[in-house]
This record gives C-alpha cells, sequence and structure tokens, in this order.
C-alpha cells in the first residue's frame, strides 16, 4: 500500500496517534485514488479536534460543490470563539471550481484553525501552488489504489493491526468478495468481528462464509486453484455456478484468472534465473504467502511457458468477449465455462 518510499498505513497510523494525544497540523490534504485512508484520518480530525460542547461554534463542515475558495479562506481566517482552535472541513473538495486558490491561505495558514480538505478519489495536481503549500505547510496523505494482488496481504497485515489473526485461505475469500474496496472489507470486519465467539482472535474460512456470505466452494479462488491442479471436472463445475450467478461479471472473472497466470509466467522466469530459491523468495515473487506455494508448484508442472502465454492470450481473447465484443455470440454465463475448458486443454 506504499507509494514511492512512504507507507500509507503507517503514515496515517502515526497522524491518528497525533490528533488523538491534541497534536494538529495548520492544513491537511487528504487525497488518492484509495478513500479509505483519506477518511479514516480526516474522521479521526473530526472526533478529536474540537470538544462535543465547542462544535457548534468552532467546527464547520462544508461540501466542496456548496462553496469556494473566498468563502473557505474567510472562514479559515476567523478566529476561534472562545476555544483554542477552530475546525474547518472541505468535504469532496475535489468539486471545489476554485480549489487551487486556497494555495494563498495554505501558504501562510492560521494557527488556530484546523483546515481539513478531503478529496473523494481524486488529487490535487502536484506541480501546482495547493499542493507544493500543503506540503510545506501542513500534511498531504496521498492514498494509491491497493492492487488485486495486494489486497490479501492488506487484509492480513489490516487484522494484525486490529489483534486479530487470518488464515491465508481466508483473506483470499475475503478479498475476492470485497474486491480492492478497503471501506468494504473494513466494514465487514467490523460484522465478523462482533459475531466471533468471545476471546476469539483467529478467523478461519468458515467464519469468512458464515459472515461475509460467500461461499469457498463456487469462488474465483476455488477455480484458479482447480486450473492448477488441472482437476478439469471440478474447474467446469465451478465455472458452471459462477457463470450462472446473478451478480456474474465475465471481466472481474477475467482479471483474477489474468492476476492467477500472471503470476505463474513471473515465477516462471523467477526460477529459470535461479532455480534455488527459499520458499520465502517464491513466496514474494509471487505476492502471496508461502501457503500457497504447493499450489503453484503444481501449477508450474501442468502448465509449461508456452501453455501460460497461450492462456495469456486466451484471457484477453474472453476480456474482449466478456465486454460485448464481435457481438459476444456465446450467452455470457456459458462464456466463462467455455474460457475455463480452453485453459485446461492449452
Amino acid at each position: 500500500m506504499a507509494k514511492g518510499s512512504v507507507n500509507i498505513p503507517q503514515l496515517c497510523s502515526g497522524i491518528i496517534s497525533d490528533v488523538r494525544s491534541g497534536k494538529f497540523a495548520p492544513v491537511y490534504l487528504l487525497m488518492g485514488d484509495e478513500p479509505y485512508y483519506p477518511e479514516l484520518v480526516c474522521q479521526a480530525i473530526v472526533d478529536c479536534c474540537i470538544p462535543d460542547y465547542d462544535k457548534d461554534f468552532n467546527e464547520i463542515i462544508c461540501y466542496g460543490a456548496d462553496v469556494n475558495a473566498e468563502q473557505v479562506t474567510g472562514t479559515a481566517r476567523r478566529f476561534p470563539m472562545m476555544a483554542e482552535r477552530q475546525l474547518v472541513v472541505v468535504k469532496e473538495a475535489q468539486q471545489m471550481k476554485t480549489l487551487e486558490d486556497l494555495a494563498t491561505y495554505c501558504s501562510d495558514p492560521l494557527d488556530s484553525t484546523v483546515l481539513v480538505l478531503l478529496m473523494h478519489k481524486a488529487s490535487a495536481d502536484k506541480r501546482r501552488g495547493l499542493y507544493k503549500a500543503v506540503q510545506k505547510n501542513g500534511i498531504v496523505v496521498d492514498s494509491p489504489a491497493v492492487r488485486d494482488y495486494e489486497i490479501a496481504g492488506w487484509i492480513s497485515s489490516y487484522y494484525a493491526g486490529r489483534g486479530l489473526s487470518i488464515d491465508p485461505e481466508a483473506a483470499a475469500l475475503l478479498g475476492e468478495s470485497a474486491g480492492t474496496d478497503l471501506n468494504l472489507i473494513a466494514a465487514e470486519t467490523d460484522k465478523l468481528v462482533r459475531n466471533l465467539p468471545e476471546g476469539e482472535t483467529r478467523i478461519r474460512v468458515a467464519d469468512i462464509e458464515k459472515n461475509v456470505g460467500i461461499s469457498r466452494q463456487f469462488s474465483i479462488f476455488e477455480l484458479t486453484r482447480a486450473l492448477s491442479y488441472k482437476d478439469g471436472a471440478k474447474a467446469l463445475k465451478i465455472a458452471t455456478h459462477i457463470g450462472s450467478s446473478a451478480k456474474f461479471a465475465m471481466p472481474m472473472a477475467v482479471s483474477a484468472l489474468y492476476t492467477h497466470f500472471y503470476r505463474l509466467i513471473k515465477y516462471t522466469a523467477a526460477l529459470h534465473a535461479n532455480p534455488r530459491l527459499e520458499p520465502a523468495e517464491k513466496a514474494a515473487v509471487l505476492g502471496v504467502s508461502t501457503f500457497f506455494l504447493r499450489e503453484y508448484d503444481s501449477a508450474l508442472r501442468n502448465y509449461s511457458l508456452s501453455s501460460l502465454m497461450d492462456i495469456m492470450a486466451l484471457l484477453c481473447e474472453f476480456d474482449y468477449l466478456g465486454k460485448g465484443g464481435d457481438g459476444a455470440a456465446t450467452a455470457p454465463d456459458k462464456l466463462l465455462v467455455e474460457l475455463t475448458a480452453r485453459i485446461l486443454n492449452a
């Protein structure tokens, strides 16, 4: 979840720790493609900055579509009413047509005002004045999207941060259900934790199936596993079930399969360069837990590099068909079955 050399979870944890102890920057620019961390920091500031009895007078929360830079600046330059500080929050700040004009205020912010600019799935231009001014005088959180191959690792880390452990298969299943939506993962985790027996800290596949409402038996996770072992009967059964689901979307299924077989190509190349890789090194190449190495080793025995390249071409073809290309003569619920059969024969 890091962007460049910045560890976003660690950065946000530090910011939240500071605001809970009463340490605030005069201005925060919270932005990025993934809204979870910007919203988490914003909420922590709102919770801690102004006491409840002072919020009516010294807390202003507005939306970018409803204000302009002149109004925000005027509010931010006011002094707090019989209090140490005031809080001004602009949510959906990317909708402000004059957002960049706030660079002037952010170049010389008032110490008694905490100004929060929260952008939703958007970012300020780093070449321009606003970003540079906040970077110099305040705090910037730039939260990049988590890629699908990173999500199981993020889930494991997130659970560890909450004093929980999650089995690798359970993390993979939760990631398949929630995708890369960190807010959804956090919400599903809250629901799951409420239903755990008192004192239980280990999350298993059964917990995910029960509380999140996804069955491992008929999931893309199990389909990729069946394909790895070239278990044709099981793979076709799973593909038929998934394809008939009301929520089925071929592009999402192809994306998951693409990630799986791309990992196998990387793994093949890494082992060709160094056949003596240690398990931890293999897992790092694949971007998975060492728990899954047996599956990937079996897959390499079942698919040659030439076969893997053919499969990647197939995935591109079926991605095109799944999005309606060439009129998609095959019914959507049959496309995944056809793709699965062709992968098994590659």
